[in-house]
């Protein structure tokens, strides 16, 4: 393994995103007794990142951090239910239109949507 490159060849400072249990894993290993620099080569993490997240942690901010992606996950949730809605009401309005270019079209006299048939004379008008 070169220098400054991972087990898996890329460089050890390409950007990666932890989850919070992740984090809290690795600052309870820390507070427990194992040495930053175990850490950072066993998780392949610069030692600094491991300093921050121990000090996030005892300051509370893993908390805010739980509720926080609760709150993603529920918006996420929420916004993908809604994507289906959209995408099932798209399907509908495409099939309504295939419907009405094949339905056929009346012959006799004109309607209209808003308007309707033409109004026949009443027997009242008649007499």
């Amino acid at each position: 393994m070169e220098a400054g490159l991972s087990k898996d060849g890329s460089p050890w400072w390409t950007y990666r995103t932890h989850s919070i249990e992740f984090k809290r894993q690795v600052v309870q290993e820390f507070l427990s007794g194992e040495t930053l620099h175990g850490l950072a080569k066993r998780h392949e993490l610069p030692r600094n990142l491991i300093r921050i997240w121990v000090q996030k942690y005892e300051a509370g901010s893993f908390d805010e951090d739980v509720a926080a992606a609760d709150t993603m996950q529920t918006y996420e949730a929420r916004i993908a239910a809604l994507e289906r809605l959209v995408g099932r009401q798209a399907l509908e309005i495409e099939f309504l239109k295939g419907a009405l270019k094949s339905a056929p079209r009346p012959r006799s006299g004109t309607t209209s949507v808003i308007t309707g048939p033409a109004v026949s004379p009443s027997l009242k008008d008649a007499g």
